[in-house]
Order: C-alpha cells, then structure tokens, then sequence
C-alpha cells in the first residue's frame, strides 16, 4: 500500500509543478497586461492550491506510515543525510510551501482589484514553488540516485 503512495505522491509532483508554473505565468502575465482576473484565473488557483493539498494528504500518509516522524529525536538518523532529509527538512520545507501556496490564493481571492489579485498569486506561489523545488530529492542530488525522476 505504502508503495503505491509513494509511486502517486512521485507521479503527483510533476501534476504540482505543471500547475505552479501554469499559475505563476498566468499570474505575471495578468498582472502586466492589466487584464482582469476571471474565473479561470480562479479555478487555476484552486486547482493548484487543491494539488498542494493532494500531496501534503499523500505525503503525511508516507511520513507517519513509513515510521519517519519516529526518527526526529534519534542522533544517529539526524546525522545520516536521507533520513534527516525525509525526516525533517523535506517535511517541514514541504508544509511550509502547502501553506504559503494556500495564503496566495486565499489572499488573492479576498483581494479588491485584480492587479493586487494576480499579485499576490504570483508573489506567493513563487515563494511556495521555490521551497517545493529546494525539496524534492531529485535524482542528481547527493544520496538521492536511487529515487528517480517519478
């Protein structure tokens, strides 16, 4: 079952960048050309913060289920690259992101003129997208080879 999980939460990524990108472009680009925001601006941004939500489900499910939350008060596995990384960095960089992303559409959605719209989605999922790529054991990272790409 675990490995299921893992193999969805590595496919869903590319489905979380894809969105980011698609929403942080859109979003500069509406807030250049002065354009209005409208619904599709909307529903890109909540089906982006909707992603985020997906994967943080998918990744609690990993780190509790394959025993990574035990290992925060053990030294030997704060001193040990991978663990330290799925135990702590990853999982704290990753909630941080969710949450950023979830403020930028959630301020966008409270905002009054769409220029400020589009800004504040573009300003905060930049911020989340840049926490999510400095997370993700891509396979060219030290001690991550074995992970690839999916």
């Amino acid at each position: 079952m675990l490995t299921g999980i893992q193999h969805l939460h590595g496919a869903l990524r590319w489905v979380v960048l894809v969105l980011m990108l698609l929403s942080i472009v859109k979003a500069f680009s509406g807030m250049s050309s002065g354009r209005s925001f409208s619904s599709a601006d909307y529903k890109r941004g909540l089906f982006t913060m909707i992603s985020l939500h997906l994967q943080l489900v998918l990744g609690f499910a990993l780190y509790f289920g394959k025993g990574w939350s035990t290992m925060l008060g053990n030294a030997d596995a704060m001193a040990n690259t991978i663990m330290r990384f799925f135990s702590l960095e990853h999982m704290a960089t990753m909630l941080i992101a969710v949450v950023l992303g979830t403020l930028g559409h959630s301020l966008a959605k409270r905002a009054d003129d769409d220029r400020t719209k589009f800004r504040r989605q573009a300003i905060w999922f930049t911020i989340s997208l840049v926490l999510i790529l400095s997370s993700i054991p891509w396979p060219f990272r030290a001690g991550f080879e074995a992970y690839g790409w999916l």
